[in-house]
C-alpha cells in the first residue's frame, strides 16, 4: 500500500452503448487521481446504428481511457503480490469469478446467490450499505462496485488508502466493456476474451431477431418500497427492453431513472408496461398490486385495458448488467412481441412466476437495517 499522505484512487465507469435500433449518448470513462495530479475523461456522443457490430459495441478507442487503464494495470504489474481485492455487489463478484480473481472479501447477498469460490470471505454488508469499517480491515488494494452507487460509494472509498473502480452494469456491452479493462488490469485477457466471444456469439444471432417488426411502446416501472420511479434505456431494465427491440417511452432524456406522475405517464400511452423491483421485491410487488388496483388513473391505460402489465422477476431484471441476461430476453420476447395465444399464456405465466417468486423472497427479513435505511430513504 502506500503512504496515506498520499491519496491513490482510480474510478472505472465504461461507456454506455446503444444496443440494436437505438442511439444514446456515451459517459466517459476514468477519472485518476494520484495527489494532485488529475485527468478526467469528457462525454463523447454516441452515433445512431440499426445494427452495430459487436466490435462497434465494444470497442475501446478513447486514447485518455486506453492510458487510464494503462496507468492502473502498471500498478498492478508493480505490486510484489496479488492485489487484495473487495467486491461490494453479487454482480461484481461474479465477474470476478468469471476472470478467475482472488477476493478477499464479499458482499452478503439477501437474494442473488454468491459465486461459490467466495461464499466462505468475510462479508462486507450489502453493495448499498457495505461496512467500511470491515472493508478497512481486509486492507484492500481494490474495491469493485457497481457505477450506479458511485454518488453514495465513493466518499466513502475516499476515505480509505486504496484504489476503486466503478463498473458500468447499466448496459450489457457496459458490463463486456467492464470485462475486457479488467482483464487488462488484472492481467486476466484470455478469460475475458472468452467472455467477449461468448457474448459476441450470442449478440450476431440475437440481433435481427424482431428486426422488421413494429415496436412496442413500454413504459417501465422500478419499484421501491413506497413508491416507484421510470427506468430510461439507461438504466439496466431498459437497455433489455430497448436491446429486445422496444421502444421506451421516456426515451431520450440521458438520464437513468426519472420520477413522472401518471398524468403524464399516461399521455404516453404505452403498449406494455413492465414493472420491476430496485430492491424489497417482496414489498415492491404488494405496493404496485395495490397501486394498480386503487389508483384510478390505471384502468384508462390501453396496456391496462389489454391485459400487458407484467412483472418481471428480480433474479433477472435488477440494477445491475449479469450473465443471465439471454434468459432475461427470452422472458421479454412473448411480452413485447406476441404472436399467438401461446405467447400470451406465457408472457402471463412468466408475469405470475416472478410475482410468486417475490412474495417467497423474505427479501424484507433478510435485509439488515441499514440497507433497509439505504433502501427506502
Amino acid at each position: 500500500m502506500m503512504n496515506k499522505n498520499v491519496q491513490r484512487r482510480l474510478w472505472l465507469i465504461l461507456a454506455l452503448l446503444a444496443m440494436a435500433l437505438a442511439a444514446s449518448s456515451l459517459t466517459g470513462c476514468v477519472d485518476q487521481n494520484r495527489g494532485d495530479s488529475n485527468e478526467t475523461i469528457t462525454e463523447a456522443e454516441g452515433s445512431e446504428a440499426d445494427h452495430e457490430s459487436t466490435t462497434t459495441l465494444l470497442e475501446i478507442d478513447d486514447p485518455q481511457e486506453k492510458a487510464a487503464v494503462e496507468a492502473a494495470k502498471k500498478k498492478v504489474a508493480a505490486m510484489d503480490e496479488e492485489p487484495r481485492i473487495v467486491a461490494t455487489s453479487a454482480a461484481t463478484a461474479d465477474i470476478c469469478d468469471r476472470l478467475n480473481l482472488d477476493l478477499v472479501g464479499i458482499c452478503k447477498a439477501t437474494i442473488s446467490d454468491l459465486p461459490k469460490e467466495y461464499q466462505d470471505l468475510p462479508q462486507v454488508g450489502t453493495a448499498m450499505a457495505p461496512d467500511m469499517e470491515i472493508v478497512a480491515s481486509l486492507n484492500p488494494d481494490w474495491i469493485l462496485s457497481p457505477a450506479s452507487l458511485q454518488a453514495d460509494q465513493q466518499p466513502k472509498y475516499e476515505a480509505i488508502d486504496t484504489d476503486w473502480a466503478f463498473l458500468n452494469l447499466r448496459s450489457v456491452p457496459g458490463m463486456y466493456r467492464s470485462i475486457q479493462e479488467l482483464g487488462e488490469i488484472f492481467d486476466r485477457k484470455e478469460e475475458a476474451q472468452k467472455m467477449v466471444d461468448e457474448f459476441t456469439e450470442f449478440y450476431d444471432e440475437y440481433r435481427d431477431n424482431n428486426a422488421g417488426k413494429e415496436k412496442p411502446k413500454v413504459l417501465v416501472l422500478m419499484g421501491l418500497p413506497g413508491s416507484y420511479i421510470i427506468a430510461t434505456e439507461n438504466s439496466y431494465v431498459g437497455s433489455l427492453v430497448e436491446l429486445a427491440g422496444g421502444e421506451n417511452v421516456y426515451a431520450g432524456t440521458g438520464q437513468e431513472f426519472l420520477t413522472v406522475n401518471t398524468e403524464d405517464m399516461k399521455t404516453k400511452e404505452p403498449d406494455v408496461i413492465l414493472r420491476a423491483a430496485h430492491a424489497l421485491p417482496d414489498q415492491v410487488v404488494e405496493m404496485f398490486k395495490e397501486d394498480f388496483e386503487t389508483n384510478d388513473i390505471w384502468k384508462h391505460f390501453d396496456a391496462v385495458k389489454e391485459d400487458r402489465v407484467y412483472d418481471l422477476t428480480y433474479e433477472l431484471f435488477g440494477m445491475s448488467a449479469t450473465f443471465r441476461y439471454p434468459e432475461a430476453l427470452e422472458v421479454l420476447q412473448p411480452m413485447l412481441y406476441p404472436e399467438s395465444k401461446e405467447d400470451q399464456k406465457k408472457a402471463k405465466k412468466n408475469s405470475e412466476k416472478a410475482t410468486r417468486a417475490a412474495k417467497d423472497s423474505e427479501a424484507t427479513e433478510k435485509t439488515d437495517e441499514e440497507t433497509l435505511k439505504e433502501t427506502t430513504k
